[in-house]
């Protein structure tokens, strides 16, 4: 399909504010160069249109855009920007880059195409080696990384256009990877979008809510804010200072996030928002001085919370952030977080030191935080999880943003992730320190190999040659270098284990007179509800598993069984397969799939790790016998299903539901004489609510109660919560399970 005149006007429009945006940066000016590559990308791309019907060429000039105006790059990731479709999607070849664009171009743009399938395309699948790419990647280029993350981010904000299965899968591959990645590099504002568009497209009901109360109080805050800044800002003046100030509210994922995770309602939370200053700085030596300057005009004559200092001036975090964070008293009673940053400190904050990292003219320190981190990353990709889950997972750990800072006897720093353990600071010391180490010393104390480390332990562990290492062990792990490592030396002992195992297993089919088949074993599998061989014939080396005529016919009783439930099911949809088998007919994956919680066999199965309830929002995940399997979107085995299994996702809407759904809430407040009798009151009165069970403590004129109530759905609950506030001296009302 050609362009329309009005298309035209708008793709070299969108070119002209990009140009624009280049020749506004400090960059050397290479127009040529990027005109052409938007030529070449143009002619390469002609005819094709995005699912939005928009002209293809514009996806990669909105990732130019944000490669320029977000990340600060130059006309070399510009021009790979503009061509990082081409390789994957036409007939042009690396070869044709290279030749009009430069080796440095070409390079960049396979980079990118190498790592455009897997968890980061179209084709999800619990493979994870094109993330394994993305990384080794980025050890050598980091800007093919950040040309990924611009990519992903201009695809969540055209992520409406998708159909709900794709944005439920895109959005979880966000959160799960993206966003934790963009973090770690210092990315603050790439990650605190990723998650809001991810909240949106997730809980787009919850999102709409939360915008809406933020927009509600904007000018009674903004009033807040210039009475609270006022004092400081004369202050400021008169030292001297060049500085700007501006206040920023909390994102809409992270007041749910905190809602969520605390039970708290929207009014509930104290830092909704918070004041940044930037102030100029020529002298690095007195940039942390005059950071501490301005907190004593933030303190003087108010209340600073004691709890909420953050000095990362003195210990940066591992992605090179470096600010001094305090919470002060507003004028209204409530906290306000005050962010003091130098410019350059806002600089590295916005763009992260990604953006700087070994192609610019500036400092590098190979010891820097960033650069051990990215040593950890080549440390587990030299030493790969054979399953692509535990991989991700792997990575994952690294991804975490909080940090705790330890000590060597010796004096020398170790950064690792909040609830690390003593074993792994023995690991992150060496591996072997690791695979030996039995206990830790602490302040003249004995620690076993679990104990959780806080910042500012100084730690000495202690070694044995004659420690060998456990399978327990996994549990005491936080770090994915001591997880990587130590399933690495568990599966060398178990890999003797599993032959022994098969050998077993051999042995006892052919004296039963039968033939070894993946059938038998896939069944016998089944039995055991094991899903891999390895883990099976470890269990038989193990003794767990009893391999005897008895078992087998057990196996064989229990395949027959499930076979005559199916037959008997009346509600399963049934087609034969080729062996005349009743297989279930497939679920339509690009159809929204309507829940039914009133049949008399519900169309669907609940997971019991977060047990859903009509109206929560739920994802729909199609299992290996084609049956629906429902977990709450915020779920982390969700999180997981949504980032590696994406082709097996439903969208699904519920259906009216009856009063039988079993949730518990939590209500607290002051307690009187008559308040249990008022809440028992409000309960039995309530449309679609059963009261089935009720605990009640008070202690001090404060009360708990939880009760156990059968309703119809999520809208019963929030208003029922919501009449129980109304009870006098009921302060919390919240559901809890």
């Amino acid at each position: 399909m050609t362009e329309t005149p009005e298309e035209r006007r708008n793709i070299y429009s969108a070119f002209s504010e990009l140009l624009q945006a280049y020749l506004a940066s400090h960059h050397r000016k290479k127009v040529e160069l990027i005109t052409r590559a938007f030529e070449f990308a143009r002619e390469a791309h002609k005819g094709v249109r995005r699912r939005s019907g928009e002209p293809y060429i514009m996806h990669p000039l909105a990732v130019a855009g944000i490669v320029i105006n977000e990340l600060g790059l130059g006309s070399t990731s510009i021009c790979a920007a503009l061509l990082h479709d081409v390789v994957e999607d036409t007939e042009y070849t690396r070869e044709d880059i290279a030749l009009n664009f430069g080796e440095k171009i070409a390079s960049i743009v396979e980079g990118l195409t190498k790592i455009s399938g897997g968890i980061f395309g179209a084709k999800a699948s619990v493979q994870a080696e094109n993330f394994r790419k993305l990384l080794l990647s980025m050890s050598t280029d980091v800007r093919v990384v950040l040309i990924k993350m611009a990519d992903r981010l201009h695809n969540m904000r055209t992520l409406g256009s998708m159909r709900p299965e794709k944005q439920f899968k895109i959005a979880g591959e966000t959160l799960y990877v993206y966003a934790p990645l963009a973090h770690r590099l210092g990315l603050f504002r790439m990650k605190e979008e990723f998650e809001d568009l991810a909240f949106r497209f997730e809980h787009p009901e919850k999102y709409a809510e939360i915008k809406g109360l933020v927009e509600q109080s904007m000018e009674k805050r903004d009033s807040i804010v210039e009475e609270f800044v006022a004092p400081v800002k004369a202050k400021l003046d008169a030292a001297g200072f060049s500085y700007t100030m501006k206040a920023r509210v909390k994102s809409a994922y992270s007041i749910w996030r905190k809602m969520e995770a605390k039970k708290l309602s929207f009014h509930d939370i104290y830092d909704i928002y918070a004041v940044r200053v930037v102030f100029e700085n020529e002298d690095d030596a007195l940039e942390a001085l005059r950071c501490w300057q301005i907190y004593t005009f933030f303190t003087e004559g108010r209340r600073v919370h004691p709890d909420r200092l953050r000095d990362w001036i003195t210990t940066p975090k591992a992605n090179g952030y470096r600010a001094l964070h305090l919470t002060v008293m507003g004028p209204d009673g409530k906290w306000i977080e005050v962010q003091i940053r130098s410019a350059k400190m806002d600089r590295i904050a916005e763009l992260g030191y990604a953006a700087h990292w070994k192609y610019k003219n500036v400092d590098y320190e190979e010891d820097s935080e960033l650069a051990s981190w990215m040593n950890t990353i080549k440390d587990i990709l030299a030493n790969p999880e054979p399953d692509a889950i535990d991989f991700l997972d792997t990575i994952k750990l690294n991804l975490f943003a909080s940090e705790i800072y330890v000590f060597t006897p010796k004096g020398d720093l170790i950064t690792l992730p909040a609830g690390a353990t003593v074993l792994d600071m023995a690991f992150a010391i060496h591996t072997q320190v690791g695979l030996k180490c039995i206990a830790g010393k602490i302040a003249h104390r004995l620690l076993p190999l679990n104990h959780k480390l806080e910042s500012g332990d100084q730690v000495e562990i202690i070694t044995s040659d004659s420690q060998v290492p456990q399978v327990e062990w996994l549990e005491y792990c936080r770090t994915g270098k001591a997880k990587n490592r130590l399933r690495a030396m568990l599966r060398k002992d178990q890999s003797r284990l599993v032959e022994a195992g098969r050998h077993l297993y051999l042995s006892f089919v052919r004296e039963m007179g039968m033939e070894p088949s993946a059938d038998l074993l896939g069944r016998l599998m089944k039995y055991h509800r094991l899903t891999e061989p390895d883990e099976f014939y470890l269990m038989l080396a193990h003794d767990e598993i009893n391999l005897s005529p008895e078992a087998l016919r057990a196996v064989e009783s229990h395949r027959k069984s499930m076979l005559r439930k199916l037959l008997r099911n009346p509600f399963a949809s049934r087609k034969k397969t080729k062996s005349g088998v009743v297989a279930p007919a497939p679920v339509n994956r690009r159809e929204v799939y309507m829940l039914h919680p009133d049949a008399a066999t519900p169309n669907y199965r609940i997971d019991d790790c977060c047990v859903p309830i009509p109206g929560d929002d739920v994802l729909g995940f199609v299992d290996d016998d084609e049956q629906v399997v429902l977990h709450r979107v915020d779920c982390p085995r969700a999180l997981r299903l949504k980032s590696s299994y994406g082709s097996r996702l439903v969208a699904t809407k519920w259906a009216s539901a009856s009063d039988k759904f079993l949730v518990t809430l939590s209500v607290d407040g002051l307690d009187r004489h008559t308040i249990l009798e008022d809440i028992v009151h409000l309960m039995c009165s309530t449309p679609h609510v059963n009261l089935r069970a009720l605990t009640v403590a008070a202690s001090n004129d404060v009360f708990h109660c939880e009760m156990q109530v059968q309703v119809d759905g999520t809208e019963t609950v929030a208003a029922l919560c919501s009449e129980l506030k109304k009870i006098k001296g009921v302060k919390f009302a919240r559901r809890i399970s």
